[in-house]
């Protein structure tokens, strides 16, 4: 097989290990498919780094299809744009797989060596993708579990720790001949096993709330292309008031608290007008979580607020974890100079960053540490919490990103939240999925993309704090380092031998 074949071979392979990604959450497709990168870096050896871009080049463009969606909101702008992000944003993805293909070639003499220090290689590529550069812990290979009850591993070893899995199985399925007839059986062995004990924690009846806190998600669907044209922003507004002040199901309880998505309302938290006023009387006292932007001097927030009995400003929390270009553009204010401004921003050229990771205490409905939008994509942000909360609210207005794939893989990384955790998540969304996902990552109940209406929901009850709440990604990333430095010494011992300085 020629270079270029090998090239095309290792893109075709890497775009399949994407289906594991939701929606489809293929894992048995992404298992082979992964294991077929391994097994071609590793017998290229010296072409290792270029086989490695070229799959994990197609692993991006086909896992993150969605990045050219926000560019097409107003086409006749940014439209030109789109296929330009799409390649970027793959090119430089596909270097973390090169880089992991690099190390294996350095580690191993052998392809069997080769393939360990790739798969070691490529989870330590997520861990840092978390990261690097704020982080864009996106289509991690761990994520094709999370349709599975393997996921639950997610809740002692986190993310990063259901990618080293991933890997270290696909690499065994990758070694050559009796090397594979050796390991592939243990693999399957400990995968089964991994699957058994996730099956076992999901059958553990769930705790009850001591004092039940019935919540109301609202979901009015407002196209994001007209989400901001002032006449379609007041009846968007009056769709959440609509829906707000609507009565509960026969026999049910009225919610305790009311959620709107993020940017939900067109003013901002500071005006004097009605707009306060009327949230509040739609939702006959009951309090209401507004997605809302904010002014504090010359600097804007992406802020979720609490409005209260007649409009009264609760505890308000801002954003913190910005997305690139996206919230905020850096260098902003040398950008704005020639008309670049953030997408997602409605007032100024961006918006600021909050202080950090807060817990709001909402009295009798408990502790609630507030994610907006990609926050959720974030362990670690949960994890920067001053206290541990009783759950978990994500407000998002996921319409910037289409209705095929961004989407789902946003909603299926809040479950993975919650496994990590120990915690329940209520999820309002603009144009969906709005959900509310128990402590185990189980979504109870769901709007779908593209509906309009409510979901009144008991809010589920949280389980102890997890292994991986408590420890993080450390034990990972430092048995990553360690394997790879036994292989990495072991390398140089062999070196040794065969120079015969040894």
């Amino acid at each position: 097989m020629t270079a270029r074949w090998r090239l095309a071979g290792a893109a075709v392979l890497g775009a399949a290990v994407a289906a594991g990604q939701a929606p489809l959450g293929w894992w048995f497709v992404a298992l082979p498919a992964l294991a077929g990168v391994i097994a071609l870096a590793a017998a290229a050896h010296r072409g290792a780094a270029w086989i490695g871009w070229a799959a994990g080049a197609g692993y991006a463009a086909a896992a993150l299809n969605w990045i050219v969606e926000p560019f097409l909101i107003e086409p006749e702008v940014y439209g030109w744009m789109a296929p330009f992000a799409l390649v970027l944003m793959a090119a430089g993805m596909g270097l973390f797989w090169a880089a992991a293909a690099g190390v294996g070639a350095r580690l191993g003499r052998a392809p069997g060596s080769r393939a360990l220090a790739m798969a070691l290689a490529l989870a330590g590529a997520d861990l840092l993708r978390g990261y690097l550069f704020t982080g864009f812990p996106w289509a991690l290979l761990g994520h094709i579990w999370i349709d599975t009850p393997l996921a639950q591993a997610a809740a002692f070893a986190g993310p990063v720790g259901l990618s080293l899995i991933t890997a270290l199985v696909a690499a065994s399925l990758a070694l050559p001949g009796r090397g594979r007839m050796l390991t592939a059986p243990v693999a399957a062995l400990a995968l089964a096993g991994l699957w058994a004990g996730g099956q076992a924690r999901l059958a553990v009846p769930a705790p009850v709330r001591a004092a039940p806190v019935m919540l109301r998600l609202v979901q009015p669907n407002a196209a994001q292309h007209l989400k901001w044209q002032p006449d379609m922003a007041r009846e968007f507004f009056y769709r959440h008031l609509d829906l707000t002040a609507t009565d509960p199901a026969p026999g049910a309880r009225p919610p305790d608290l009311v959620i709107w998505p993020e940017t939900a309302v067109p003013f901002l938290l500071e005006d004097e007008g009605p707009g306060r006023a009327m949230i509040a009387e739609a939702a006959g006292g009951v309090p209401v979580a507004v997605g809302i932007q904010r002014m504090e001097g010359a600097r804007f927030f992406n802020s979720l607020a609490l409005i209260g009995a007649g409009g009264a400003i609760g505890p308000v929390y801002d954003k913190f974890h910005l997305v690139p270009f996206g919230e905020y553009i850096p260098f902003g204010d040398l950008a704005a100079r020639f008309g670049i401004t953030a997408f997602a921003a409605q007032a100024g050229n961006g918006y600021s960053a909050g202080p950090g990771a807060m817990v709001l205490d909402l009295g009798a409905l408990g502790r609630v540490q507030p994610l907006i939008c990609y926050e959720a994509i974030f362990p670690q942000d949960l994890r920067a919490a001053p206290e541990r909360p009783d759950w978990l609210l994500q407000i998002t207005n996921d319409g910037w990103f289409g209705d095929l794939t961004g989407p789902w893989q946003h909603l299926a990384q809040a479950r993975l939240r919650a496994v990590e955790t120990g915690l329940p998540l209520a999820r309002a969304a603009n144009t969906g999925v709005s959900a509310v996902i128990d402590a185990k990552g189980r979504v109870l109940a769901e709007l779908g993309m593209g509906q309009i209406g409510t979901l009144d929901l008991a809010l589920p009850a949280a389980l102890p704090p997890t292994l991986y709440a408590r420890t993080g990604d450390w034990p990972v990333f430092a048995l990553i380092v360690a394997a790879l430095g036994g292989l990495a010494l072991r390398q140089r011992k062999a070196i040794d031998r065969a120079s015969g300085r040894v």
